[in-house]
């Protein structure tokens, strides 16, 4: 099995990432940045929410005070091209409940939501969580 792909850290004071991304999450995203351009996610606590983090159009979902950014994912073209960062979102409720785990982003057949823009590929976004003891920074 390949390796995930690590976000930078984002969080004041902290040094390691908490969001990483399979291959086949990234596969899918840079299909995704071709149709729709930069992206972004948010992952929030709302009756919707399972373990679907949602994908937007960057920009299209506005975050607040309500929110925390837990990453940015530098996203090539799969040739070494740069192609932007994806900012991985979570609202702070969540964030509560998760805050010891690390998220991996994967992906897998299945519809997701109708407002996230994987939707109508036939894939959903899905995250995996391992409970872990991050370093102190």
């Amino acid at each position: 099995m390949s390796t995930a792909r690590e976000t930078k850290a984002t969080i004041d004071g902290e040094s390691f990432s908490r969001v990483a991304f399979t291959p086949e999450a990234l596969e899918l995203l840079r299909k995704l940045w071709g149709i729709h351009g930069p992206l972004m996610f948010h992952q929030s606590g709302g009756c919707c929410d399972g373990s679907s983090p949602m994908c937007y159009p960057a920009g299209e979902f506005r975050t607040g005070g309500s929110d925390i950014l837990l990453g940015l994912l530098p996203l090539d073209d799969g040739q070494g091209q740069s192609l932007g960062e994806i900012e991985f979102w979570m609202s702070k409720e969540q964030f509560e409940y998760w805050k010891h785990t690390k998220l991996t982003v994967d992906v897998v057949a299945g519809r997701g939501s109708g407002f996230s823009v994987e939707a109508p590929e036939g894939k959903r976004f899905l995250i995996r969580s391992q409970i872990i003891e991050f370093p102190s920074s």
